[in-house]
């Protein structure tokens, strides 16, 4: 069996989806992708379908009744994945912010560098962002700055979404204790995987904007993840993580 799969959460990504699909499956290194679209009215679902039939061992899709978030979406693939019995499972995004060909330079920093968790890293040579009006860029970034500044963690890219995981990672952290469903998701997921003392690196990637399709992002999603590291802080703080 193939030992990666990458989970790729998706809503009114029909402008995205194919393009990104295809990217993945032309890499030299052989990766499954698990599509996790939450009934998306564009009709994503239905162009993975069709694009089943073309990949049919590569290629899956689970359909939720609804919007529901993106940590859902995630923590929803992870249960799925490890089911599957794959040693090396992936967050990614379907607009092309996240380079597929970065795939296999995260797969070797976890199968042959040593670490836990590889982290696609905009911040750790510098601000490596394309597309981002500034005041975009200075609050990822200075989000970060906050996260390490309450959680202790290293991590120059706390917020960052394009990950690789050895499965030992999602085992232990129990995925039905995770929280926060917006922004906040990926650095609790990092914080939790620090709070068990895997082994936690960063990757410089080039993060470019997306060109089609909308952002979710908002307000809503800021809040949570400014609040939410507090929270984290201190349940770690009482041993509840």
């Amino acid at each position: 069996m193939n030992d990666c799969i990458v989970i790729i959460p998706t809503y009114n990504e029909i402008e995205n989806i194919e393009s990104i699909i295809r990217a993945v499956f032309s890499l030299p290194k052989l990766f499954h992708v698990l599509i996790v679209d939450d009934n998306s009215p564009d009709k994503t679902a239905e162009k993975v379908i069709e694009l089943q039939k073309e990949f049919p061992e590569r290629l899956f899709l689970s359909l939720r009744k609804k919007k529901s978030g993106l940590g859902t979406a995630y923590v929803h693939g992870f249960e799925w994945a490890l089911q599957q019995s794959y040693e090396y499972i992936f967050e990614m995004d379907a607009d092309f912010s996240h380079n597929p060909n970065d795939l296999e330079r995260l797969y070797e920093c976890c199968s042959k560098g040593g670490a836990d968790l590889a982290i696609g890293s905009r911040y750790v040579t510098g601000v490596n962002v394309v597309n981002w009006p500034l005041s975009r860029v200075l609050l990822s970034y200075f989000a970060s700055v906050y996260v390490r500044m309450i959680t202790g963690m290293k991590i120059m890219d706390a917020t960052a979404g394009f990950i690789c995981y050895h499965r030992e990672v999602l085992e232990r952290i129990e995925l039905n204790k995770i929280k926060f469903i917006g922004y906040a998701f990926q650095i609790e997921m990092k914080y939790r995987a620090f709070a068990k003392n895997f082994n936690i690196q960063e990757v410089p990637v080039i993060f470019t904007d997306r060109t089609k399709g909308q952002s979710k992002m908002s307000g809503a999603i800021i809040k949570e993840a400014i609040f939410g590291v507090i929270s984290l802080r201190f349940r770690k703080f009482l041993n509840q993580l």
